[in-house]
């Protein structure tokens, strides 16, 4: 084992967890930054309630909570009133792609520090009908003449608060196109109505929450003046807790897209707006209306890994947190860390270890599978993961991480030749944490989705296409801003990601989702939640309220309060450097599958919202596209 085991030194050319928060700006995305969360003016519920039309709580049909059961259908979100139209959707008939489309929608409005058609992301369907799982990728794509120095100043890399306001940072957003693909390929209700909630938010009005109030102050020295008009008043205060904001500018925008679909969006005036706003900024190449004509999603197969008595199904590259979940996940299950009680110090190191091990391997082999031979199959092969696993040991740890040393990345069958062994040293650092929003729906008819979407960084670039009222990404400084990699920059491109929207299944059905925002840390935050639902048998709810961990490449471990003081004692005398102070990290939305119903769990580190539909048939025969579930109703529950 390397170094002093006793060692606590910190060495200042590595990024510990002060430079972590320093790259991720003062908001930091997904976590609280040592301060209790905020609470927000008014409860979840009457968020909901208020700003939904039609939508109360006390209503028979709904179950509104934190953790809520119901036999109808689900939705958890991060924000109430997303929650409350997807749930809205589902009573009325739509199924669980319906209720995502109308979630996201209502998330442009409501959360657009994180979340918006000025983005991208990554839904996982799984359609009972076809008793098939398919990957909706929207990830964002580097314009045309996108190159591999772009993101270099005298061959320098660029500092990255700079680079994120830059045009270059801005990729092609592929969120509509994915609404639009999974409503027509997978929904059963037309546009007009998913869209409309959205769109009465965006003209009437919603309350600002304590949380968006926070995130308009402390970026608000990024703004444009398109951003500036919209989320500050006539002289320049932030809106307050209770506020009523209204974006008429992103009413008029989704009138255009509820009358003419995604047309409206990736041709014409809107594409030339959004054109012209990135011509406008400093910097270049940056995307064109060319560009967001050719833009189109992908539908991908799901990756797919077994471990303990379950598989681990989600998104592929290009983004890397289903597979890399499901390395942590089997390298556990090879050390058996289910020996080890919920909150031993044992189990807080072997999780730590894990992690930098499947980071090397991530950071080493991972990028857009268009451009890259990533060795998946490889990096998920038993033999390739238990060699792996038995470089841990509970008495040490790999590398001299307080010398600023990294776990070598191995070599899975199947690795490619032309990365060198040393890559992943000299891979960026400069996408520490970024601007999320997770959610899941399910239906009656035994549909499911997984929905993870993103700008970046809170705000994202922080520029707001003139007179169209949405944020526009910083997605590209995801890609290594060093060319030599499988992440380097090239044209038409995507950047890896850590987005990790999952499902979880166990003979063949779905029992178990999970996602989460928050950069980097997506990947421990999902990995845990699962771990402390399907291993350690924990309540949807108090699976994601157990404190996790987050280690990977150099970082000291982040820990969240309640982690042991003895789990923290024990890691750094054996040379795991640990945070000096815990942290919130992730805001985790989770849903249990189950034949006769679902319990969805929404994250309290915000105003997270589950709600349960209650209807008089539930998973029964579905209409339209999805004339009969193939969910089995003879399965036993007792180890769901």
């Amino acid at each position: 084992m390397a170094g002093d085991p006793s060692s606590n030194g910190r060495d200042s050319s590595r990024i510990d967890r002060r430079r972590f928060l320093a790259l991720a700006g003062a908001s930091a995305g997904a976590l609280s930054l040592g301060a209790a969360p905020a609470a927000a003016t008014e409860s979840p519920e009457n968020l909901a309630e208020a700003d939904i039309d039609g939508f109360d709580c006390d209503q028979p049909i709904f179950e509104c909570g934190q953790q809520v059961t119901a036999a109808g259908g689900m939705v958890s979100a991060e924000d109430p009133r997303a929650s409350a139209a997807g749930a809205r959707v589902l009573a009325e008939g739509g199924n669980a792609i319906d209720a995502a489309v109308a979630v996201q929608y209502v998330l442009n409005v409501v959360s657009p520090q994180a979340s918006g058609i000025g983005g991208g992301g990554f839904m996982v369907v799984y359609d009972a009908e076809s008793d098939s799982v398919h990957c909706i990728n929207s990830r964002e794509r580097a314009p045309r003449d996108a190159h591999p120095e772009m993101f270099l100043d005298n061959g320098e890399p660029r500092d990255f608060d700079e680079a994120i306001q830059r045009s270059e940072a801005i990729g092609v957003p592929g969120t509509l196109d994915a609404l639009e693909t999974a409503r027509e390929r997978f929904g059963s209700r037309p546009r007009q109505r998913l869209i409309r909630p959205a769109i009465q938010l965006a003209a009437g009005g919603f309350t600002v929450d304590e949380y968006l109030s926070e995130v308009i102050a402390e970026n608000r020295d990024k703004f444009n003046d398109a951003a500036r008009e919209v989320f500050l008043d006539a002289n320049g205060n932030v809106p307050q807790p209770g506020d009523t904001l209204t974006n008429e500018d992103l009413a008029r925008t989704l009138e255009l897209i509820r009358r003419d679909g995604r047309d409206a969006f990736y041709e014409g005036p809107i594409a030339r707006d959004i054109a012209a706003t990135v011509e406008g900024l400093e910097g270049g190449p940056g995307i064109d209306e060319r560009d967001l004509a050719e833009y189109s999603v992908t539908i991908d197969e799901p990756v797919r890994k077994e471990a303990y008595d379950f598989e681990i199904v989600g998104q592929p590259v290009p983004t890397s947190g289903p597979t890399t979940i499901a390395m942590i996940m089997r390298m556990l299950e090879f050390l058996d860390i289910e020996e080890y009680d919920i909150r031993a110090p044992e189990k807080y190191h072997l999780i730590a270890e894990a992690n930098r091990v499947a980071w090397a391997d991530r950071d080493q082999y991972m990028g857009d599978p268009e451009f890259v031979d990533v060795p998946v199959e490889g990096l998920l092969d038993d033999d390739f993961l238990r060699q792996r696993a038995s470089r841990i040991d509970l008495d040490g740890v790999i590398a001299d991480y307080a010398a600023g040393e990294q776990v070598p990345p191995g070599v899975p069958p199947g690795a490619p030749e032309r990365f060198t062994p040393d890559w992943a040293a000299t891979a960026s650092t400069a996408d520490p944490v970024s601007s999320t929003a997770h959610f899941t729906t399910a239906d009656r008819h035994g549909n499911v989705v997984s929905y993870t979407t993103t700008i970046e960084q809170l705000m994202g670039s922080g520029k707001m296409v003139s007179g169209r009222g949405f944020m526009l990404n910083n997605e590209l400084t995801d890609f290594d801003f060093e060319p030599g990699g499988p992440n380097q920059v090239q044209p038409r491109k995507r950047p890896l990601s850590s987005t990790s929207p999952t499902m979880v299944f166990r003979d063949g059905e779905p029992i178990f989702t999970a996602g989460s925002p928050g950069g980097f840390t997506i990947i421990t935050s999902v990995q845990q939640a699962i771990l402390h639902r399907l291993v350690y048998g924990l309540e949807p709810l108090e699976a994601i309220q157990e404190p996790s961990i987050f280690s990977a490449r150099d970082f000291d471990v982040m820990w969240e309060p309640d982690v042991p003081e003895a789990a923290v004692e024990y890691g750094e005398a054996r040379g795991q450097p640990w945070a000096d102070e815990p942290e919130e990290i992730g805001n985790v939305q989770v849903m249990d599958v189950r034949p006769d119903g679902f319990t969805g769990a929404a994250d309290p580190t915000r105003d997270g919202l589950a709600v349960g539909v209650n209807l008089p048939q539930a998973r029964g025969r579905s209409p339209e596209k999805h004339p009969e579930s193939k969910r089995s109703k003879s399965k036993s529950n007792k180890d769901r």
